[in-house]
């Protein structure tokens, strides 16, 4: 009897010590209210498709901390579609106690306003239902849409375990107030493409009002969020910040003056692409009536860059970073302000009219027979002289074969006066 009882004693302090977890509620003082990151964030919308993860929609956050109020708004996008779920969160900026939630969607339409009471209106457009809502309010608790973004407030550390009561509208539910229970936190490593590696705390959360885990990725100097993974029953889920707030450069873009250039003016680059095999391997000589001219393919594509300070920034950044396998991305505007042409004939021309005078970028990639040749030794010839061995002849024959090859070619050109036609070769010998 003595032995159960033990046992039983035993049992009650362990799960009452080892797994308990902290509640965390709005007001308390480990949380650091001024610590989130204000401003216009885009996440990729990805799904698991087929064992595949695809990219299917844009999710934008816009969030803003003043001396009254957080305000957490986003919109899901699917791509292809004009279907949009927009919801909005606003809590008090010195608690996190929610203020109001809105949200809007194809199938559904609600508002809720918190206070001592919770009161609201809640329509099902597939129903043409409409219910009221209207509980009291018990105890404290987050906002659903605004407890991800306070996560990386709290005091994170390895092992770090917390409970977060969290209010989520559900029609008919018993109780809308559940737990966020942060269930595991430990070091990991986040690698951005543009920002290269970056130390994380990896946060695991069960949320008991979806009955999904949730790993999110945050800064451990900033606590931005740099990933989410959604793992549902019967569904895998990836939101990854596509860092639209990214911008290393010092020059400035002038998209006016720089449309101007490739729409504005009256001078030509006339030009011709091809290819040429160097057997001889003697740069700048290649084998004549051996290794013709290959042309670029009719329909190539030629890119023309106006060459200007920031994209001369560009190259510099990337060379730079290349070393540590990133990629810096051009803007959009500055994409815009490019201009592209395509071979018209099997001789490789391409033209570009409308230019202002300026330096110009030309680049193009295309495909082509590379021609190359193999020697082999099939024997050997002995000399000999008066019954003396003179010495030995390898015999050699000589096989060409023909490979797929690729080339990508720039050039940089030069226009100095407005009307001039220029004439350019865009040429790869290899």
């Amino acid at each position: 009897m003595k032995q159960r009882v033990f046992v039983a004693l035993l049992i009650f302090l362990l799960s009452n010590s080892v797994f308990s977890q902290a509640i965390v509620s709005p007001g308390m003082s480990t949380i650091k209210y001024k610590g989130i990151n204000n401003g216009h964030f885009l996440m990729g919308y990805y799904a698991m498709i087929e064992g595949q993860l695809k990219e299917i929609g844009h999710f934008s956050i816009d969030i803003g901390l003043n001396g009254k109020s957080l305000s957490v708004i986003t919109a899901l996008k699917f791509l292809g579609s004009t279907e949009q779920w927009i919801d909005s969160s606003i809590s008090d900026a010195n608690s996190f106690r929610p203020i109001y939630r809105s949200s809007t969607s194809s199938s559904r339409d609600f508002y809720i306003r918190f206070g001592s009471e919770i009161t609201g209106s809640y329509f099902d457009k597939k129903t043409s239902k409409r219910y009221p809502i209207n509980e009291k309010a018990k105890g404290d608790y987050f906002e659903s849409y605004s407890y991800p973004y306070i996560l990386g407030l709290l005091p994170l550390s390895l092992g770090y375990r917390a409970e977060l009561p969290v209010y989520d509208y559900k029609i008919g539910a018993g109780s809308n107030v559940k737990r966020a229970r942060i269930e595991e936190v430990k070091n990991n490593v986040y690698k951005s493409k543009l920002t290269g590696e970056h130390k994380v705390w990896q946060v695991s959360v069960f949320e008991e009002s979806t009955n999904d885990k949730y790993e999110y990725y945050i800064d451990k100097e900033t606590r931005r969020i740099w990933m989410i993974e959604v793992l549902a029953k019967d569904q895998r889920i990836l939101l990854l910040d596509k860092e639209v707030d990214f911008n290393p450069y010092t020059t400035k873009f002038d998209k006016e003056a720089t449309m101007k250039m490739i729409k504005s003016g009256n001078s030509v680059i006339s030009g011709q692409v091809f290819a040429r095999d160097n057997q001889a391997k003697i740069k700048g000589i290649a084998i004549l009536n051996v290794n013709k001219k290959q042309h670029a393919q009719k329909g190539t594509s030629i890119v023309l860059i106006p060459y200007t300070p920031f994209f001369k920034e560009w190259i510099n950044l990337n060379k730079a970073s290349r070393k540590k396998g990133i990629s810096i991305p051009l803007p959009q505007e500055v994409l815009d302000c490019m201009k592209t042409t395509t071979v018209y004939d099997e001789q490789g021309h391409f033209d570009f009219v409308n230019l202002m005078p300026g330096d110009y970028l030309l680049y193009t990639e295309f495909g082509y027979v590379h021609t190359a040749t193999h020697t082999e030794v099939i024997g050997y010839t002995d000399t000999y002289i008066n019954g003396m061995f003179q010495g030995s002849t390898a015999n050699t024959e000589t096989y060409s074969y023909n490979t797929s090859a690729s080339a990508a070619v720039q050039k940089i050109v030069t226009i100095s006066k407005d009307g001039e036609k220029l004439t350019v070769k865009l040429k790869k010998t290899l």
